[in-house]
């Protein structure tokens, strides 16, 4: 039996957070996961400790978590795309991550060499 679109969206989710709790040792609050043609747009909240958040105050602070966060995303990148992988069946060709010092959110997306939401209106 095929999934739906939601519970594949789901399942990204769940498979995401249970890596940054494997990887980095904690995981975000929330996460959303969004299927749109060949493009997984995942939204995490909560990503920052309490010392994150205290040191990006200062400027500097803020880019040293930027770049932190960012060089321990790209350390696990081949994970991460082994985990699309394996749930939609599709290669990523690309992922691209960003973090916002002052919401706490990190946005993953993920580019894949097919267009994974046609495949849900078949």
């Amino acid at each position: 039996m095929a999934v739906s679109k939601g519970e594949m969206e789901d399942q990204i989710s769940r498979a995401l957070t249970q890596w940054e709790k494997e990887y980095l040792g904690r995981g975000s609050i929330a996460v959303k996961t969004d299927i749109i043609r060949n493009i997984i747009l995942v939204q995490l909240k909560g990503i920052l400790t309490p010392a994150e958040k205290n040191l990006a105050m200062t400027k500097e602070g803020l880019l040293s978590v930027k770049r932190i966060r960012s060089d321990l995303i790209e350390s696990g990148s081949e994970q991460l795309k082994e985990i699309i992988l394996r749930i939609t069946g599709k290669d990523v060709i690309s992922m691209y991550t960003d973090i916002s010092t002052r919401t706490g959110e990190r946005v993953i997306v993920f580019l894949l060499r097919d267009n994974l939401e046609e495949e849900f209106r078949k």
